[in-house]
């Protein structure tokens, strides 16, 4: 869900905004964003939890976050884990910096029409940043369970 929605804001929602006439806009802003949003931010937490709880209960949590350098690590051990470190880059970048610039730039939370246009470039940043993190991110998590067979 937590890229299925990262991939829509980005592909969807972004470059087809200046398409929407102004009076359907607030439609968008006070309804469908933050309702997205809020499924985006929390499929990251989700994913984030049940990513490392999985991590835990299959053994190889410290050789994951280790990036293999731990004893008894495999390569499969290095792949999973910069998966997992690109994935939790991704989720801090939702949490603490998508998300709070969100806020702002939907009105959520008082901001002048300034500090809303910079939340909203700052916001469309980072969330290009983790489309093209998504990338790599995926690869790492769908080898090392192929090619490694880390599950």
């Amino acid at each position: 869900m937590w890229v299925g929605l990262l991939y829509y804001f980005n592909f969807v929602q972004i470059p087809n905004m200046p398409n929407i006439p102004d009076d359907q806009k607030p439609a968008i802003g006070k309804v469908i964003a933050p309702a997205a949003l809020y499924w985006f931010r929390h499929g990251a937490m989700a994913t984030i939890v049940t990513g490392l709880i999985l991590a835990v209960l299959n053994g190889y949590i410290v050789e994951a976050v280790s990036l293999g350098f731990a004893e008894g690590s495999d390569p499969g051990h290095r792949v999973i884990g910069i998966g997992m470190w690109l994935g939790t880059i991704m989720w801090f970048n939702v949490w603490f910096v998508i998300w709070p610039n969100q806020q702002k730039a939907l009105g959520l939370v008082e901001a002048d029409d300034e500090t809303k246009a910079a939340a909203a470039r700052t916001a469309m940043l980072f969330s290009r940043t983790n489309t093209m993190l998504s990338i790599p991110m995926l690869f790492a998590m769908v080898a090392a369970q192929n090619l490694y067979n880390i599950s």
